[in-house]
Order: structure tokens, then C-alpha cells, then sequence
């Protein structure tokens, strides 16, 4: 059965860069439909203005939906399920924090979305499957972030030994282990 599951950017960053579009292919490869918005960053990131586009690009959310979140896109998703009335199929959160980071350039854009207490009752009831990874020596998030949402959800943090914040500068322009963990539990 074909899954609708949506990409989603951290601050500075875009649809084309890490992972995502090696991601996008491989899953649109195995019949899924695939949507990786840009959002905008730095310029006019807010969380209103995120929730505009992320609305205008995906219908809607369903059982059959899977979301993909890095880094900010990990706290963004968050705050979409707090919002949605509709229980999806998966979680997939890479690199993700909440809470300031001490990094003032992020801090500033990223306040909006990770400062406000999150609604985790109805987080996690929206969620689906969660699965939440981290790079066990990432330069802007550190592992106990990560480890503060899976906590959250009930799930162990996957660490990704040297992965660094998991994306092309730790040297992700794919990230198998993530496929994998996909396909596995929430793609057929």
C-alpha cells in the first residue's frame, strides 16, 4: 500500500541538501508519494509561516501518512501533531531537540517552534510508530535532546556512532540505516 510521507528541513537549510532528496528517491522507487517542502530560513521562519506552507503542500494527514523531520523539522513535526485531529502511521525524528541549543544565530530562529511546552499526550497519540535518532557526537544538538524526546515517546534513541547532526556535512547524502528502519516497520 502506498504511504504518503513528507521531508522536512531544519533552520538554513532546503529540500535539496543531506539526505532528503536520496530519501525521496528511494522511497517514490518503492511506490510511495514523497513531499519535501522548502520552508522559509532564516528570512520569515516562524512557526505560523512554516504551518502555512506545510499546509498548502500536504493535503492532508492519514493513517497513512509518515513524517520525516531533521533537526528543527524534528521540533516542527512535533507541533503538527500537536494540531492534527488525525492519528498518522509514523514518526521519524533525526537529530531532533527542544529547547534552546546555546548556538544564538539558531536559537533565535528557532524559538518559535521549540521554546512552548509541547502537548505530549496528544503528541504521542497522534504519532503512530515513532523512531528517534541521533548522532552520537553532533556539533549542534546534544544526544541528551534527542534522548529527552524518545523518552517522551517511550522509545529507545537509536545512536548513530560518528554520525555527527546527520546530514552532508557528517557525510549523509543517504542515510540507509533510516531506510531500513522505515521499510521494516511501517512501509508495507
Amino acid at each position: 500500500m502506498s504511504k504518503q510521507i513528507v521531508i522536512v528541513h531544519g533552520s538554513f537549510g532546503n529540500s535539496r541538501e543531506n539526505w532528503f532528496p536520496w530519501l525521496a528517491d528511494e522511497l517514490r522507487r518503492l511506490g510511495h508519494s514523497v513531499i519535501v517542502p522548502d520552508f522559509p530560513t532564516p528570512q520569515q521562519q516562524s512557526l505560523k509561516n512554516w504551518l502555512e506552507v506545510f499546509d498548502e503542500k500536504v493535503a492532508k494527514l492519514t493513517k497513512d501518512t509518515i513524517l520525516v523531520g531533521h533537526s528543527l523539522g524534528a521540533g516542527f513535526i512535533l507541533r503538527v501533531l500537536e494540531r492534527t485531529r488525525q492519528p498518522i502511521g509514523a514518526t521519524f525524528l533525526v537529530s531532533a531537540f527542544l529547547g534552546s541549543l546555546g548556538l544564538p544565530e539558531f536559537d533565535e530562529v528557532n524559538a518559535d517552534f521549540v521554546n512552548a511546552p509541547v502537548a505530549w499526550k496528544r503528541v504521542t497519540e497522534n504519532a503512530g510508530i515513532v523512531r528517534v535518532f541521533a548522532g552520537d557526537n553532533d556539533p549542534y544538538v546534544p544526544i541528551e535532546k534527542g534522548a529527552f524526546i524518545a523518552n517522551h515517546f517511550g522509545v529507545s534513541l537509536t545512536v548513530v556512532k560518528g554520525g555527527g547532526h546527520i546530514n552532508a556535512s557528517a557525510g549523509f547524502n543517504a542515510f540507509p540505516q533510516l531506510l531500513r528502519e522505515m521499510t521494516s516497520c511501517c512501509l508495507s
